[in-house]
């Protein structure tokens, strides 16, 4: 089974972009997100990165998408 990439719905806080990143590399989330706060501090540039990825990662399978495939 092939990883993708997308929003992690189970474990958002805000849209799901930092835990779809950590699901994805097998990672803390806690780890994804102190290191946008990071690249915030640092120039601002986290804060676009985050909206940009926000509208484009697609969202990923819910609980109920699971069910219906069985």
């Amino acid at each position: 089974m092939q990883k993708k990439l997308c929003k992690d719905e189970k474990n958002q806080k805000l849209c799901g972009v930092c835990a779809g990143f950590a699901k994805y590399f097998s990672i803390d989330p806690t780890i994804v997100r102190l290191a946008l706060v990071a690249f915030c501090l640092l120039g601002g540039s986290g804060v676009l990165a985050y909206i940009i990825c926000a509208l484009v990662m697609p969202d990923g399978p819910t609980d109920t998408d699971i069910v219906d495939s069985l």
